[in-house]
């Protein structure tokens, strides 16, 4: 799977995944203190992360025998442009809802009369 916006869903898809880039949004953390709010092994959470990393969504540095976890957030653009064109449509959707609805208000008994 290379097409980069499946890599993004993919990763976006598991809570834990979403959990660790909440968490990331906050600043750098090691991976142990990205392990510590979950029930799973340090080596779980590697998995999670290279996941993430090869999304392009996090990166690791190094510090000595630290490898910090950083948020790139740039790739998350490319969702939100997926997503829009989806807001357009359910924005007209709600408009030509609320117009529908104001003309049943405007004609009381016609849609109760049976």
């Amino acid at each position: 799977m290379n097409d980069p916006l499946s890599l993004l869903f993919a990763a976006l898809a598991d809570p834990t995944r979403r959990a660790i880039l909440a968490r990331l949004a906050e600043g750098e953390a090691t991976v142990s203190e990205l392990a510590e709010p979950f029930d799973m092994t340090l080596p779980a959470v590697s998995k999670h992360l290279k996941v993430l990393q090869h999304a392009g969504l996090i990166e690791q540095g190094r510090q000595a025998q630290w490898r910090p976890c950083r948020l790139v957030a740039a790739p998350l653009s490319q969702v939100d442009a997926w997503v829009e064109q989806y807001r357009r449509h359910w924005e007209e959707s709600f408009s030509r809802m609320d117009a529908y609805l104001r003309e049943l208000q405007q004609t009381p008994g016609e849609a109760t009369a049976e």
